[in-house]
């Protein structure tokens, strides 16, 4: 098949990036269209995943949001045009389901975090499949379109496009980290997020407790970046950085987002969340579970050692293999590779 691949955000080049390699294993074309926003193109380059660059963000305004997502979906589809592809896949691309119905290729999104309900509303009802972790109940995502569409896998999607993954160590050096001393790694709030559009004081505070510590802020924007620079005290990165070798080697993660507290999860890094938007199903289940523990005063806020090799102890792998034939299931005549069956995909 020749398959189309959109990427408009940093963590869907993590996610997509096995998906992408064992698409070709198969003897499928791959053509991979990104976003200029965030570290999307540097992650690309560096994963060595050669893509065509194609708009851009246009701000986190409602109106803006539609305005871009008009803009991308018509170059995208002035693009794909000429390729003739026979599906086309996304992680929360809003961009690539609508140039795809415009076109009329099946395609197949992805996500983890059911209540964006704008960015749904248009996916879900666009695309065939709906790719989504089993710890969302299927009745949350009817009102979006996807009765019937929804294909459920297990885990975390961060314990898929992780399942390879071993920690670089020259990532410390690099930054001039100390790996005697505890490391703190923090991610700011996504501030330019429908659902997530007021301050968040409770990060400001920790941001407050982590100064002057061995702590790697990692920024979201531009403004975000400049405004850490200015109250000193921080180590920020310039540029891509190796992110989930420095959150393994981490003894605490603080995110306001969803992705860094989850791939910390699955690396067995403690995770704190100072998200404020109403919790998903996915980060319920790991509160639930004790694997994800939500901060509610900067106080709780534990930065000490690890023990070495405790990390090691609960990290789950999971066969990417699966969310390849889940989202493949947008072509009804798509061919697994010779050995594999729908049961055994399950089973893996």
């Amino acid at each position: 098949m020749n398959v189309w691949i959109d990427l408009t955000n940093s963590p869907h080049v993590l996610v997509m990036r096995p998906v992408i390699a064992d698409l070709r294993a198969r003897g499928h074309t791959v053509h991979v269209t990104a976003r200029d926003f965030a570290q999307t193109l540097g992650l690309c380059e560096r994963f060595g995943i050669e893509c065509t660059p194609i708009g851009r963000h246009r701000g986190g305004s409602v109106p803006a949001k539609a305005w871009g997502l008009a803009a991308r979906s018509t170059e995208l589809a002035r693009w794909a045009r000429k390729h003739r592809f026979d599906v086309a896949l996304g992680h929360g691309s809003n961009d690539v389901t609508v140039a795809a119905a415009v076109l009329r290729i099946p395609s197949a999104t992805m996500f983890d975090y059911e209540w964006a309900a704008v960015q749904h509303q248009v996916n879900c009802r666009l695309a065939r499949a709906v790719v989504v972790p089993d710890a969302i109940p299927p009745s949350r995502l009817n009102r979006y379109g996807a009765a019937g569409k929804v294909r459920a896998y297990p885990g975390l999607k961060e314990e898929y496009y992780l399942a390879d993954f071993e920690p670089e160590p020259a990532v410390l050096p690099a930054l001039g980290l100390d790996r005697t001393r505890p490391i703190a790694v923090v991610r700011t709030p996504p501030a330019v997020s429908l659902y997530h559009r007021f301050e968040n004081d409770l990060f400001a505070a920790v941001l407050d407790r982590l100064r002057e510590a061995q702590t790697v802020v990692l920024p979201r924007t531009a403004q975000q970046r400049a405004e850490l620079e200015r109250g000193g005290g921080f180590i920020l990165p310039d540029g891509a950085v190796d992110a989930q070798s420095l959150i393994a080697y981490a003894d605490v993660v603080v995110s306001a987002g969803g992705t860094m507290n989850r791939e910390a999860v699955a690396l067995g890094t403690p995770v704190y969340s100072v998200f404020e938007a109403r919790l998903g199903a996915v980060d319920e289940r790991l509160i639930a579970e004790g694997r994800l523990r939500r901060l509610h005063s900067p106080d709780q806020l534990e930065l000490v050692k690890r023990v070495d090799g405790s990390a090691a102890a609960k990290r789950v792998r999971r066969d990417p293999r699966v969310l390849t034939d889940l989202l493949l299931t947008a072509r009804e005549d798509w061919r697994k590779p010779p050995g594999r069956t729908e049961e055994t995909a399950r089973e893996d």
